[in-house]
């Protein structure tokens, strides 16, 4: 049932693009708790020129064991300007299954963000696969995602997107590993490599109690462009307030 409602979700959310990971964009995981609540805090800055920074605060629930919904407020700044709201997006995450009882975990991400200048850039949706596993002290997480613009003034293809990260659970308040961010061009016609962005780096990640059910947990990671498209240093951060 669970499955079913997910692929659902996912077609209605394709059938409503190109576009790289941004400064604040961060490693989707497959798993999702009932009834969690969490206030979600994002930021990230790309040394681009102009410098790009992006922000976003959001609101998230747990609905039921396999659905974990999320509404979010985005802000951007280029350059020396002024942060200014940017978009409004809406997030749904699937547990396909449960984990740990298969050697890895599957989950579904869907997005739908409307931007401030809707007539210009139109309905961006995102969708995509989300794996998880782990090895000992060791959780690899790799997913691919498809992005879409619907009703821009441009036309629009669909692009290819993908997210790694290795982490490894030193301690719950420190942990350490490495994250990858990377968009390879439209679906069905790649980008060459050139124009292809890579990004990869360092990445912490911690977890805190703060009174009784109540956590903070944070990650953030240093990034290093591996081409040209891709900026040279983009550092970004999260810290999620869950309760």
């Amino acid at each position: 049932m669970k499955l079913q409602a997910a692929l659902l979700a996912a077609m209605g959310t394709l059938c409503l693009s190109p576009a790289y990971a941004g400064p604040a964009d961060y490693v989707y995981t497959p798993t999702v708790e009932k009834g969690e609540k969490e206030i979600d805090f994002k930021f990230g800055t790309a040394d681009n020129s102009p410098r790009n920074s992006a922000a976003s605060l959001g609101f998230g629930y747990g609905a039921n064991d396999w659905w974990f919904t999320e509404l979010y407020v985005k802000y951007a700044k280029t350059g020396s300007g002024d942060a200014k709201y940017d978009a409004v997006e809406w997030e749904n995450k699937f547990q396909l299954t449960e984990t740990g009882k298969y050697p890895v975990d599957v989950g579904l991400i869907t997005e739908i963000e409307i931007p401030r200048d809707r007539n210009e850039e139109g309905i961006e949706v995102r969708v995509g696969p989300l794996f998880q596993t782990e090895f000992g002290k060791l959780q690899l997480n790799a997913n691919v995602l498809f992005e879409h613009h619907f009703d821009s003034t441009e036309s629009s293809t669909t692009e290819t997107g993908y997210q790694w990260q290795v982490k490894y659970r030193w301690q719950t308040a420190f942990e350490y590993g490495l994250q990858g961010f990377g968009g390879t061009g439209p679906w069905n016609d790649l980008d060459d490599t050139g124009s292809q962005s890579h990004q990869a780096g360092p990445a912490v990640f911690g977890k805190f109690a703060a009174g009784d059910h109540h956590f903070i947990k944070y990650n953030a990671a240093w990034l290093f462009g591996m081409t040209n498209a891709a900026a040279d240093n983009t550092f970004r951060m999260q810290v999620e307030y869950e309760f």
